[in-house]
């Protein structure tokens, strides 16, 4: 084991819940202290059962959000005259501080959630809420809530990895910066989309030209096309980079971990359970629930035969992209099973049941009912995943590239489904 390992193990094994206090306290001020790994490592000696789980969360937690107490109010204090001073030595003058300031209090609050899954950014966003008088009970309300999932993450990874740690804590490190990166882009452009939204559904409107004249829903349309597309061209650079990446066999110490963490996290005692879970993605399910959209689609939806035909599209030729692409790769499982890549279970679970979700609350439902439906259809297929890595049929690479595909192919089609719609309103 390194120093630095050696180090924490004798710290936090004499001094425990004071080390995890004060490290994370004092590095919310700034200071280079690795708190992912002080964190990673107290989950490893809760493992060992030296350190109660829930009390070093409690702990950790409660040094982080005094760290972000303070450094609020440091930056308060500080406020437009620290700017006006000296903002001008690093390009950060009034004017601009001024503009900072109006977009970090209407939308910064968000950032500083996801901001602690980023080195350097879970430093600043403290002093600089405090700066820009974003009010405290809406700063603490983010920024306390991030304190608990953060370390609550941290700790319960060094928990499972147990005495794996050594080996696998900074590859999930990194993992994990990656995910926050992802949310933090994905959350910067949802905010550039509602800045530009006039602009974006005018070019829409003058694309759709006649069409949406003669159609009801021009807005609902609107919002589908788009998020239907941005979906698709964000999928499908995924889609590239993760073949690019199983190509390139990169994905083996991915496969590696994330196995292992299932392994922990469910023993041989849910078995019984992952089977029956792993039913759901099997035709015996799936053709009823088909059957049933199909007539429901039938009775109730509109341009009945456009949308059945488009239904029966996605099933049969999403389970012919499937098995194509399984055939070109020909990747063996885990336990020597061929065609694992893509995954069969997620992806056909994922396209039927999410374009089934689609077209039911495409023309009715609530928003609410909407986003249950969403919740309920995207938990079922994560669980359907774990459950075929549980099993050893299919790596969990296996199961991501299926759900990117899938999500692929429902965007594609999502998209082709509403054009032939307006084509067939205005045939012109």
């Amino acid at each position: 084991m390194s120093f630095l390992s050696d180090m924490l193990n004798h710290l936090l094994e004499q001094y425990g819940y004071s080390v995890l206090f004060f490290s994370l306290f004092l590095e919310m001020l700034a200071l280079p202290l690795p708190g992912e790994l002080i964190m990673t490592y107290a989950g490893l000696i809760v493992n060992q059962g030296k350190l109660d789980w829930l009390l070093s969360i409690l702990i950790a937690g409660t040094g982080t959000t005094l760290g972000m107490t303070v450094t609020y109010w440091i930056g308060y204090r500080l406020g437009n005259p620290f700017f006006e001073k000296y903002g001008s030595r690093f390009h950060f003058g009034p004017d601009k501080f001024e503009k900072v300031s109006k977009w970090f209090g209407r939308y910064g609050n968000k950032m500083l959630i996801i901001g602690y899954y980023i080195p350097g950014v879970r430093h600043i966003t403290g002093y600089f809420s405090g700066t820009t008088r974003l009010p405290f009970r809406k700063y603490a309300l983010y920024a306390y809530s991030g304190a608990f999932l953060w370390v609550s993450v941290f700790i319960s990874l060094g928990k499972l990895l147990g005495p794996k740690w050594e080996k696998y804590h900074h590859t999930v490190n990194v993992y994990i910066l990656v995910i926050g990166l992802i949310l933090v882009t994905g959350y910067v452009l949802f905010i550039l989309y509602k800045k530009n939204k006039q602009r974006i559904h005018e070019r829409i409107d003058i694309w759709l030209e006649k069409g949406m004249q003669h159609y009801h829903s021009a807005r609902k349309v609107k919002v589908i096309l788009l998020t239907a597309g941005a979906l698709f061209i964000a999928l499908f650079s995924l889609m590239i980079g993760l073949i690019e990446n199983f190509l390139e066999h990169e994905f083996v110490k991915f496969d590696e971990i994330t196995i292992y963490i299932v392994e922990q996290v469910f023993d041989h005692s849910w078995t019984d359970s992952m089977n029956r879970w792993a039913f759901f993605s099997s035709y015996r399910i799936l053709l009823p629930v088909i059957l049933l959209a199909s007539l429901w689609i039938w009775f109730k939806g509109k341009d009945r035969l456009l949308t059945i035909a488009f239904f029966a599209l996605v099933v049969v030729g999403g389970e012919g992209l499937a098995e194509g692409l399984r055939g070109i790769f020909h990747r063996i499982g885990p336990s020597g099973n061929p065609f694992t890549f893509p995954s069969e279970h997620a992806f056909i679970a994922l396209t039927v049941y999410g374009f089934t979700a689609f077209l039911l609350f495409r023309h009715h439902g609530k928003v609410l009912r909407r986003i249950i439906v969403v919740l309920a259809v995207s938990c079922l297929c994560l669980i359907i995943g774990i459950s075929a890595v549980y099993s050893g049929n299919e790596y969990p690479s296996d199961v991501i590239v299926g759900y990117v595909l899938a999500g692929l192919w429902i965007s594609l089609n999502v998209i082709l489904l509403e054009v032939f719609r307006l084509m067939r309103s205005n045939p012109q």
